[in-house]
């Protein structure tokens, strides 16, 4: 599995391509009501935002319920950017960029506890080509987002992609390593698995606009959303949902990414 994009099971079978993604105030049982903290710096300056939420029970709402008052901090070598509070929860800089092959490290102060993650920005990996193509999938034509890049040679990489239908982020998650493939070019497509409710809300029509972000993430933030398949949303030996894997050290789940991004949009022909 590591090679391919994340397994998940849906309606009874196991399909390639994706896995139904949690809002990040994961409901979570056996957590003890711990902090939640969703960090990101880019490359590009304003996509640097830290979340802060509180775990709520494994049967309660979806609603982000940020935690307002925290001392939120990025730093690398001797260089500390306090970030601001826009509104409950959420913590900006608009004018911090990050640069690849340099560690950040995230201090949170909430009360007087301290909340600690470091992360490595990694090499950007070029964005050649986003396109739509058919393909028959359990006799439907359906049409799929697809993704092609050329993976470096000689170093491990790690890719997470993010797709939105017409200006909607559509709530799912597609990471890849570079285990089995390390110096190819790469064509992946993008499937779209989820609630059946969403299957007519998600599905890709003539004309309309898809968009994609591809970005290059570190191993630990890729074991993070590997881990939030195979364990946050419940093992198969497992009914009770368990923590991901994390980054992020102290009173907290969740992680903080410095990665790179890059963006492409089409038309669906």
């Amino acid at each position: 599995m590591r090679n391919s994009f994340i397994y998940t099971i849906l309606g009874g079978a196991l399909l390639l391509g994706t896995a139904c993604e949690k809002e990040i105030d994961l409901n979570l049982n056996g957590n003890d009501n711990k902090y939640v903290i969703e960090g990101v710096l880019t490359d590009n300056k304003g996509g640097c935002s830290v979340k802060i939420s509180r775990t709520k029970n494994f049967d309660g709402d979806n609603e982000f319920n940020g935690v307002a008052g925290a001392s939120v901090k990025i730093w690398s070598g001797t260089d500390t950017t306090l970030l601001s509070e826009t509104t409950a929860g959420v913590y900006t800089a608009p004018e911090l960029s990050g640069v690849s092959g340099t560690t950040y490290g995230l201090l949170v102060t909430i009360d007087g506890e301290q909340i600690t993650a470091m992360s490595r920005m990694p090499t950007k990996v070029p964005f050649t080509n986003l396109d739509v193509l058919d393909e028959d999938l359990f006799g439907d034509l359906t049409k799929i987002a697809t993704v092609s890049f050329k993976d470096p040679a000689g170093e491990a990489n790690y890719y997470r992609f993010r797709q939105y239908l017409n200006g909607r982020a559509i709530k799912s998650y597609w990471v890849r390593n570079d285990d089995l493939t390390n110096g190819n070019d790469i064509t992946a497509r993008l499937y779209i698995f989820g609630d059946a409710n969403d299957d007519d809300e998600n599905e890709l029509k003539s004309g309309d606009e898809v968009t994609v972000d591809m970005m290059n993430i570190d191993a630990d933030v890729y074991k993070y959303f590997y881990s939030l398949s195979n364990s946050a949303t419940g093992e198969s030996n497992s009914a009770t949902p368990a923590n991901p894997v994390s980054n992020i050290k102290g009173n907290a789940i969740g992680y903080f990414s410095a990665q790179t991004i890059e963006t492409k949009t089409v038309i669906v022909p």
